[in-house]
């Protein structure tokens, strides 16, 4: 049986943390969020990694992190810049953002033969997560699939988050996906806000994405052919990204892809801003004095 792969995306500019939260420590023993994903992975059965970085902190990534793994596993590189655009487009005077999570998938294409999951290397999913997806991903179906979270539990108390706010149908599979940018707790609920002042109420009961999802290699053709529609429409814009969330709903309407929706009881949290970093490095306190992750990560073997 093939091990899938993880791919991680790890290129974003972190312009909202201030700085490059990929390898900031978070455990008692210098870990990083990616430290715990990575072993969360591979004791659920994953068999090679995949970062997706950016030419500019290459060495520091690679010294911080890459080296930890290689001598583990399989491990490769690739990389996400403004100017690596299918034919035909060019990147727009000023632009300095990224083209977003759809475009740094696709920069996988060449190394990844197996199914795979890809995931932020700035959030921490729990080890639930990566079991339910390693099954589905080594079952032999070609439904693709998404890790859902709860929307109340994912946001944050220092700005607005962006999520993929979900609706799934009674066997379990996506019907439809929003990505909202600006989310904020609202009561006991949630709102978002967006570019035109226009507010959309929500429960926080909501399904989310928090970009953990699995699909097979057939996905690349068609996230190429909607990127290459997305820079038709906004590639001449200095900020507009195409969203994975985005593109896998315009998949699904289209009934080009099914997604199934798989469930965790983990809590997930992250790093969007600096200020969540406390609430972070408590958390993994918690689960290590728990007795979910040893104290000292890499000094433990890895229990499949």
């Amino acid at each position: 049986m093939t091990k899938p792969t993880l791919l991680i995306l790890a290129a974003g500019m972190g312009s909202r943390y201030g700085g490059l939260k990929q390898i900031d420590p978070v455990g008692p023993n210098g870990e990083t969020i990616i430290d715990y994903s990575i072993y969360d992975a591979l004791r659920a059965g994953f068999g090679k990694l995949v970062f997706v970085i950016r030419h500019d902190f290459d060495q520091a990534f690679k010294e911080a992190v890459g080296a930890r793994f290689e001598k583990r596993v399989p491990v490769e590189y690739v990389y996400q810049e403004l100017n690596k655009l299918p034919p035909g487009f060019s990147v727009p005077a000023g632009r300095a953002k990224p083209w977003g999570t759809t475009h740094a998938i696709l920069q996988a294409e060449n190394v990844i033969r197996e199914p795979f999951a890809a995931i932020n290397a700035d959030d921490f999913y729990g080890q639930q997560a990566y079991q339910v997806l390693a099954r589905h991903l080594t079952s032999g179906t070609p439904d693709y699939a998404m890790v859902g979270f709860i929307l109340r539990n994912t946001l944050s108390e220092h700005g607005t988050v962006a999520r993929g706010v979900s609706r799934v149908d009674g066997n379990d599979y996506l019907t439809s996906i929003v990505e909202m940018l600006k989310i904020e707790p609202d009561g006991k609920g949630a709102r978002n806000t967006e570019a035109d002042g226009k507010i959309t109420k929500l429960t926080g009961d909501e399904a989310v994405s928090m970009n953990f999802w699995g699909f097979t290699p057939a996905v690349f053709g068609q996230l190429r052919t909607q990127f290459t529609e997305f820079l038709k429409k906004s590639g001449r814009e200095e900020k507009s990204e195409c969203y994975i969330p985005a593109t896998v709903g315009e998949l699904v309407t289209a009934g080009q892809a099914k997604v199934k929706v798989l469930r965790t009881n983990d809590s997930w949290f992250g790093v969007t801003y600096r200020e969540d970093r406390p609430r972070v490095v408590e958390s993994i306190r918690k689960l290590i004095a728990h007795g979910d992750y040893p104290e000292k990560l890499w000094q433990m073997p890895i229990a499949a």
